[in-house]
């Protein structure tokens, strides 16, 4: 994962935060149950999105780049059939989430 793409998804992330914090205040203020779950909506969307930035980066850092210097240190020991399918099994993972 190449720095610029840390720091988006650090800023996604502590956007995440700062909506997680809000719907915490929201229930412990007892707002309407709608406005919470529209809010939760939105959280799980973020995360969701978040999730597909990580999944972007593996793909071209760590399964493209498979061998070269830009790949993570993990993926060093591994034969590209075995990337491919932890790839598939992460995949799949965050589809089910």
């Amino acid at each position: 994962m190449t720095d610029s793409e840390k720091q988006a998804i650090d800023r996604r992330l502590a956007r995440l935060e700062g909506q997680v914090r809000g719907v915490r205040r929201m229930v412990q203020e007892g707002d309407y149950c709608c406005d919470i779950l529209q809010q939760i909506a939105a959280a799980s969307s973020a995360l969701s999105q978040i999730g597909a930035a990580v999944a972007s980066a593996h793909i071209k850092g760590c399964v493209i780049g498979h061998g070269s210097a830009s790949a993570h240190e993990k993926t060093n020991s591994m034969t590209h059939e075995e990337m491919l399918e932890e790839l598939d099994e992460v995949l799949s993972r965050l589809m089910k989430a």
